[in-house]
């Protein structure tokens, strides 16, 4: 009779260090992030920041951060769901959207640093590669991107945000090479389908092709764009209103809260000792004056 030998003994399990939380939940690449927040011992506690971008089914999150050994502080954030008061109320997670909310963040970090005036940035948004150059006394606001557990390939929403970062006057170190646009066979970025792309073209064209072949699909499809008389045509007239918008007034607002209701209660109020005692006092001189009373009329 063969034994089989055990390859993991005792041993091997009392030493077995188990990985950290978010890495076994499959959210944080440690390997990424040790490289994204270490900073050189030069630098004299200096933050190290970060351009974090996240997507969820129905938002686009931007934030700035930095990491501190008591963890991570955000020093400013933007999300698509903001969008509707800049006039985009509708396709908040496309590749445009994502180029708005970068650019949101972007404006929004510099006007809170009162930078906002030495770094515009890039007005017209053209789809070509823009890099901010130094201006007057301080240095350009410098980011690296987080882009977390994506994929990143060519042409990725991540990228979108990317590029409104760069064109609100971020310096992020990039590469041209993941924009919508490039072209794996000519090396080079294809500006003018960088640019369909930062305006919704797109969505138009797809709009444009759903309109023809398939009318019942588009009407469903794009319900929310028909409802808000948005089409193919005044899409790029849209998003440019938007981008100035948000280059107009980026600061976030604090919405006033309203003051907690009086919630109607279905028990009774507990009593302090004092309560109760009183209460007890008050019923026994009910009763007494109740059988003294009794006591009169059968006299």
């Amino acid at each position: 009779m063969a034994f089989v030998k055990a390859q993991k003994s005792k041993a091997y399990f009392k030493r077995f260090q188990v990985k950290y939380k978010r890495r076994r939940e499959g959210k944080t690449d440690y390997r990424a992030r040790i490289r994204l927040i270490n900073q050189d011992k030069n630098k004299y506690n200096t933050p190290k920041y970060r351009f974090v971008v996240r997507f969820t089914n129905k938002d686009v999150t931007a934030q700035i951060i930095h990491s501190t050994i008591a963890g991570d502080i955000v020093l400013a954030a933007a999300y698509s769901h903001e969008l509707p008061k800049y006039g985009l109320e509708v396709g908040l997670t496309n590749y445009a959207a994502a180029y708005c909310t970068g650019l949101l963040l972007a404006r929004r970090v510099l006007k809170t640093l009162q930078m906002d005036g030495e770094y515009e940035g890039n007005v017209e948004a053209t789809g070509e590669d823009f890099s901010v150059e130094p201006a007057g006394e301080r240095r350009p606001f410098r980011a690296l991107l987080d882009v977390g557990l994506v994929r990143t390939t060519t042409g990725n929403r991540v990228f979108g945000a990317l590029k409104g970062a760069l064109d609100g006057g971020l310096d992020i170190p990039h590469s041209d090479k993941r924009f919508a646009g490039f072209s794996k066979d000519s090396k080079q970025l294809d500006a003018e389908l960088h640019r369909k792309y930062i305006y919704g073209g797109h969505v138009a064209a797809y709009m444009r092709i759903l309109m023809e072949d398939e009318p019942e699909k588009y009407q469903s499809h794009f319900s929310e764009y028909v409802k808000r008389g948005i089409d193919a045509d005044n899409m790029e007239e849209l998003y440019k209103k938007v981008h100035s918008a948000i280059r107009a007034d980026p600061i976030t607002k604090k919405t006033e809260k309203q003051p907690p209701k009086e919630h109607k209660r279905y028990n009774l109020k507990k009593l302090t000792y004092e309560e109760r005692k009183n209460k007890l006092i008050e019923r026994l001189k009910a009763l007494n004056s109740a059988a003294d009373a009794e006591d009169s009329d059968e006299d």
